[in-house]
């Protein structure tokens, strides 16, 4: 079916509202953010003199490379290990189709509808007996068990849709079940599982609840999470609040620029296949 020319039009006009709607708060951030340090901006307006100077205070007073570092521990120990289990359950779930499937989905589909908020007090408690209160793993176990139930979801709803033809065609080539998965599964979810480690990091990189109640350390958090310290250090200075947070959100906007063809093709390719 082709799209008529007032289709694409309309879709055009509304994509770029959506984008001027996106990029709008971030250039009030960027206005504000160059402000003088001792001046409270008000609307967006860009300055005469930009103070590019902040970006430079907000990034050494913060401890922004610590809290990076943190952020990236944090990320580096929660991605691959959700990524692998996810894979692994989403191909048992989609390609295998061991038997119960379908009530272990159900199971995965509920913990979508739990929200983080109301787990807090559980966690918190949990964390405090296991030992690990106040420390980077009270919130990277945590992380990996909450992104779970999305991650199964997301990977076997690629494994799904794969031709059941070509697991017959390996098994009648003499590939053992680890063989098919590695050399002939694993290639073709590399799309999908491309998209989730996209998610996985924004998620993870911006994480805010559970690092500020779990971890006393405001530098042991993740950036996200560490906005409160900022807050703490930069309560009169709207400007280098703005900085600051410009500076956070930095990298996963990078992330996803770089890997958003990966992205955008997994998204076509379940639209597809869907």
């Amino acid at each position: 079916m082709i799209a008529s020319r007032n289709e694409v039009l309309i879709g055009r006009v509304l994509l770029i509202l959506a984008l001027i709607l996106t990029l709008i708060p971030l250039l009030n951030m960027l206005s504000a953010a160059l402000q003088p340090a001792d001046r409270n901006p008000t609307g967006m307006s860009w300055p005469t003199d930009p103070q590019w100077i902040n970006f430079v205070t907000a990034f050494e007073v913060g401890n922004v490379w610590r809290l990076m570092g943190s952020s990236a521990f944090i990320v580096l120990c929660v991605v691959p290990v959700s990524l692998v289990i996810a894979t692994l359950a989403g191909y048992a779930l989609g390609g295998l189709r061991v038997r119960g499937n379908r009530g272990i989905l159900i199971v995965f589909v509920l913990g979508l509808t739990i929200p983080f908020e109301s787990l807090i007090i559980p966690l918190y408690y949990q964390a405090q007996a296991l030992g690990t209160l106040n420390t980077q793993w009270a919130v990277i176990f945590p992380l990996i068990g909450l992104f779970m139930p999305f991650s199964v979801f997301w990977m076997r709803a690629h494994f799904v849709n794969v031709p059941r033809e070509l697991s017959e065609a390996a098994r009648v080539d003499g590939a053992n079940l680890w063989q098919e998965f590695t050399r002939i599964q694993l290639p073709l979810a590399m799309p999908s599982v491309s998209a989730l480690t996209i998610l996985l990091f924004i998620w993870t990189w911006n994480q805010f609840l559970l690092p500020v109640v779990l971890i006393a350390n405001p530098l042991d958090r993740t950036v996200a999470g560490a906005l409160t310290f900022f807050q703490g250090q930069y309560y009169l200075s709207i400007p280098l609040l703005n900085a600051g947070a410009l500076i956070i959100v930095l990298p996963a906007i990078a992330i996803f620029l770089i890997f958003q063809r990966q992205f955008i093709k997994a998204l076509l390719q379940g639209a597809v296949k869907g």
